[in-house]
């Protein structure tokens, strides 16, 4: 029974995962940009729950509303002011201008909430489930967080390949120029992606934190990373891609802290992302382009 508990436990962990990474597999899809700060909209989400649910007293569910809303505001903004103006430059300087962003989203919350731990309340009501007389129980966090997160991916694909805006993104991630000189909109449909990618960025937040507790400006950091080894892991660009690598990366790291060491667990995903990127360069589920010259 050990094993089925680390196993879905690692699966929970890893749809964490695979919901953070579709953010950074959509920007890097279609705008070609790695957004560093995106861990860091994670712990906004979460912070934006927290002061509302404590300070004010309204309803969950209402908080996690406004979380989004808030969180998406935020990532549109991000695109506009930092990421729009260097669309042209060099991947460097994009990198230098994330890692930026990230750290006064960091020092920010530091400013606001003090670098101390807070106690945060899941807002998950579900009942846990017992089986095998009581052998193996799974946690209402497990269960809702495996279900939003299967829901949403089956949207977003749904969304990417029936509708206009998804079309439209679609497009954009194969050629900027074509796309532009067939109407579509370039601007607004990056603007798109960060919007959703930062709304969902939200979600994990909230079910990151429930969870797990706890809360603090440092919370999204390494998450974010492990999100972003998920993505490259499935295959960047990729969104089921991002969904398996996620799951995958959350079943390897429970598992070794299982069965192997808490202490080494980093250290084997990490270990783990390298041999299959010496294997299969791609990812998982990601496809060689050539490059147009």
């Amino acid at each position: 029974m050990n094993f089925l508990t680390y196993l879905l436990y690692g699966v929970s962990l890893g749809s964490i995962y695979a919901l953070i990474a579709l953010g950074y597999t959509m920007v890097y899809g279609i705008a070609k940009m790695l957004n560093f700060a995106h861990g860091d909209v994670i712990m906004v989400g979460g912070f934006i729950v927290y002061t509302i649910t404590t300070t004010c007293g309204l309803n969950p569910y209402l908080a996690i509303l406004i979380a989004i809303v808030g969180c998406t505001v935020l990532g549109m903004t991000i695109e506009r002011v930092a990421y729009k103006p260097l669309r042209n430059a060099t991947p460097l300087a994009v990198l230098i201008t994330a890692i930026g962003v990230s750290y006064l989203l960091q020092n920010s919350a530091l400013l606001i909430f003090g670098s101390a731990q807070k106690s945060f309340v899941s807002v998950v009501n579900a009942k846990d489930i017992s089986l095998f007389d009581g052998q193996l129980v799974i946690s209402g966090e497990t269960l809702v967080t495996i279900v939003v997160s299967v829901v949403i991916m089956i949207s977003l694909t749904l969304f990417i390949n029936k509708t206009k805006p998804g079309r439209a993104m679609l497009a954009v991630s194969e050629d900027k120029g074509a796309a532009q000189l067939m109407g579509v909109n370039v601007n607004a449909t990056i603007a798109l992606t960060f919007a959703i990618g930062s709304g969902l960025a939200a979600i994990a937040g909230v079910l990151l934190c429930s969870s797990y507790p706890v809360i603090s400006p440092y919370t999204g950091a390494m998450p974010g990373i492990k999100a972003f080894v998920a993505a490259v892991f499935g295959g960047i660009g990729s969104i089921p891609g991002a969904m398996v690598g996620g799951i995958l990366l959350g079943i390897i790291e429970n598992l070794s802290k299982g069965y192997i060491s808490s202490q080494l667990s980093d250290a084997i995903v990490f270990g783990v992302l390298i041999i299959v990127l010496l294997v299969k360069p791609t990812g998982l589920l990601g496809k060689k382009r050539a490059e147009k010259v």
